[in-house]
């Protein structure tokens, strides 16, 4: 019976392999994209409001290169060199010697988010 499909092929596989990366690349990019958002919301709402600033201050970038992956949030609401976001997590002195203590908002907000995350993302490079 002669063959129906016959495939013949010379030299390496580079450029599919070269796409079957990018492709996962850019469905690993997905999944941050989704997650960073949700995380950036989760930032907003638990952040302790005083005038609203550090809340509104919460930005995130996502990293990528060859192997590796990296979602980093940050928050650009600094007063007089002191990072507001920072200060209010860990606690800080007062002007007159005090101190205030600080209240972990952060990784409470976060982590549900992370976990989410995770789990999607070990579905990806599983799959």
């Amino acid at each position: 019976m002669p063959d129906i499909l016959s495939v013949r092929t010379t030299g390496d596989l580079k450029n599919l392999i070269g796409f079957l990366r990018a492709s996962k690349a850019e469905r690993i990019r997905s999944v941050l994209d989704k997650y960073a958002h949700q995380g950036l919301v989760a930032l907003q709402n638990a952040t302790p409001i005083d005038t609203g600033l550090t809340a509104e201050s919460w930005y995130y970038e996502i990293v990528q290169r060859e192997g590796y992956a990296s979602l980093r949030y940050h928050n650009s609401h600094v007063d007089h060199g002191r990072p507001i976001a920072i200060l209010l997590q860990y606690g800080h002195a007062t002007r007159n010697g005090g101190w205030v203590e600080g209240r972990d908002y952060i990784n409470p907000a976060i982590q549900p988010v992370f976990d989410k995350m995770a789990d999607d993302l070990w579905r990806e490079v599983t799959r």
